[in-house]
């Protein structure tokens, strides 16, 4: 049990150093070769002198931790969204033409504030609708999504959705969350004062040492019978 949890432990302290943690890269490699000619992703790219381009991704040169500015999954056969595309949540610019997708659920883009030019097929919408985009233009088979709106100055509706003591923020096209005003926090932002990290941590560790012991001693007993 000692071994495993030592395991664990190693993990824990390598999990940022793992090639899909550093921002974005798996999902740079979701599709075979560079950006492609003429996407709006390698223009975006071609457009600034501070950045680099790898595999389907435009990032940010010399920037750390790397940010990636542009992801380009055009023509990658994809039905839906892939799995990992939450990787790319800093992404400016996004293309997703041709590709046969079906329509995609709300909140796809939970996350995406940044996004400012969206390209999908011409049989999807934009998420969140036109009224999330300053912009909608057609061309061909596809539909450009452009200016990312703030969902929270769009409507006063949407912002007294959020209880007292809290504020709308943006969380993506056509999307809104609710952040607690300081000193609040809570269910509802209804409690108030500093958030109490030590007596948290400090349960949680107990909880976790309990539940280990407990497997330790449970495992003892069973490689003690015969």
């Amino acid at each position: 049990m000692g071994a495993f949890l030592l395991l664990l432990l190693l993990l824990l302290l390598l999990l940022p150093l793992l090639p899909w943690a550093a921002g974005g890269a798996a999902v740079c490699g979701r599709c075979p070769g560079p950006l492609r000619n003429g996407s709006i992703v390698a223009r975006y790219c071609a457009s600034r002198a501070d950045t680099e381009s790898e595999g389907r991704c435009c990032r940010e040169r010399g920037a750390r931790p790397e940010r990636l500015l542009g992801l380009d999954l055009s023509d990658c056969s994809l039905r839906s969204l892939p799995l990992g595309l939450a990787e790319a949540a800093a992404a400016i610019v996004l293309d997703l033409t041709e590709n046969p997708l079906t329509p995609l659920p709300n909140g796809s883009f939970l996350g995406f504030t940044h996004l400012q030019r969206l390209a999908v097929p011409l049989a999807l919408e934009c998420p969140g609708g036109s009224s999330a985009w300053e912009e909608v233009t057609t061309h061909g088979s596809s539909r450009l999504c452009q200016g990312q709106r703030n969902a929270c100055n769009g409507s006063g509706e949407l912002a007294w959705l959020c209880p007292e003591n809290a504020a709308c923020a943006p969380a993506g096209p056509g999307l809104v969350q609710c952040l607690c005003d300081s000193p609040f926090h809570g269910y509802k932002c209804l409690r108030e004062g500093t958030f109490p990290g030590l007596l948290f941590c400090g349960i949680l560790g107990a909880v976790t040492l309990s539940l280990s012991l407990l497997l330790w001693g449970t495992q003892r007993r069973k490689a003690k019978t015969p």
